[in-house]
């Protein structure tokens, strides 16, 4: 099987449902800890194709504090200023998502990223 990668943040509920039930079926996944790396707006960039989203706000957490002080929420905000923020501030990431070389699922359902494999 390909890389599988898990964008992981260990203190969040469902990230740690899905890593496990990922675990659980076997898979052998790199664990990446976004909030120690960020991923950078190139990678966002890719990250995006992968989820297939068209609009970037799909993958961002748009509760968060940082989303309303930033005003992010704006229409005007460009796709590039939006992934210059999640880069910068990766808190905004939505989480968990897994990623194989060909798409990438959010894992909220956890179950969701099944539809991986």
């Amino acid at each position: 099987m390909s890389q599988i990668r898990i964008l992981h943040n260990p203190r969040c509920s469902k990230s740690r449902q899905t890593l496990q039930l990922l675990q659980d079926k076997g898979l052998d996944v790199e664990v990446v800890e976004y909030l120690k790396t960020p991923l950078s707006t190139d990678e966002l960039a890719l990250l995006q194709q992968k989820l297939a989203l068209n609009d970037i706000r799909a993958m961002m957490r748009t509760k968060e504090d940082i989303y309303k002080e930033l005003e992010l929420g704006a229409p005007q905000r460009s796709e590039s200023e939006l992934r210059a923020a999640i880069a910068t501030h990766p808190i905004l990431l939505e989480r968990p998502v897994v990623i194989t070389e060909t798409a990438a699922r959010i894992g909220r359902p956890p179950e969701s990223v099944l539809e991986l494999f």
